[in-house]
C-alpha cells in the first residue's frame, strides 16, 4: 500500500491545503493528515476541533486519515510505515525552507519529501492570512471550505 503524509497546523485548512491533500489522495493509496501539535503556539482552533475538521471537509475521499503528531515527523512516518510527505510549495520563498526539512528528513530516516506546485489560485493563501482577514471582518468564503467558515466566524464572534 502506497502511503504519504500530508503535515501541518491547519488552524484552520483552507482551501489550499484542501487542494494538495486531494491531489495526494489521487496518487496514494493512503494519506495521512498529520496535524502539528505545537504547545509553544496558542492556536485559534484547539487540535481536536482541528481534526473534526479536517475529517469533514476530507471525508469524501476515502483514503485520507487524520491524526495529530508531536515531536519529529519522521518518527510519525516511521510508526505508520510512511515512506513519503506531500508538500506544497506557493512561492520560491516556501522552497528554501522546505528543500532545507527534506533533506533533514531524508538524512534522519531516508523519508522522500515530493514539492507539489500549489494551485495558482491559492499560491499566496495561508491559515495566518485567512485568521487575520477574518478577524477584521473581510469575506475569506472563497478561501476555506464552509464549515470552516462557519467555525471561523463562530470563533471570532467570541473573541
Amino acid at each position: 500500500m502506497r502511503r504519504a503524509v500530508c503535515p501541518g497546523s491547519f488552524d484552520p485548512i483552507t482551501n489550499g491545503h484542501l487542494d494538495i491533500i486531494s491531489r495526494a489522495s489521487r496518487l496514494y493509496d493512503e494519506v495521512y493528515v498529520a496535524v502539528m501539535i505545537n504547545k509553544a503556539k496558542k492556536g485559534l482552533f484547539g487540535i481536536d476541533e482541528r481534526i473534526d475538521l479536517i475529517r469533514q471537509v476530507t471525508a469524501e475521499y476515502g483514503n485520507v486519515r487524520v491524526e495529530a503528531f508531536h515531536g519529529l515527523l519522521v518518527d510519525f512516518c516511521k510508526q505508520r510505515e510512511i515512506p513519503a510527505i506531500v508538500k506544497g510549495l506557493r512561492a520560491v520563498s516556501d522552497f528554501d525552507y522546505e528543500l532545507q526539512m527534506a533533506q533533514m528528513n531524508n538524512g534522519l530516516s531516508g523519508v522522500e519529501t515530493l514539492f507539489v506546485p500549489t494551485n495558482p489560485t491559492y499560491s499566496f493563501l495561508s491559515s495566518s492570512l485567512v485568521k487575520e482577514v477574518a478577524t477584521w471582518g473581510g469575506d475569506v468564503s472563497h478561501l476555506v471550505p464552509p464549515v470552516v467558515l462557519g467555525a471561523l466566524t463562530e470563533r471570532l464572534k467570541q473573541d
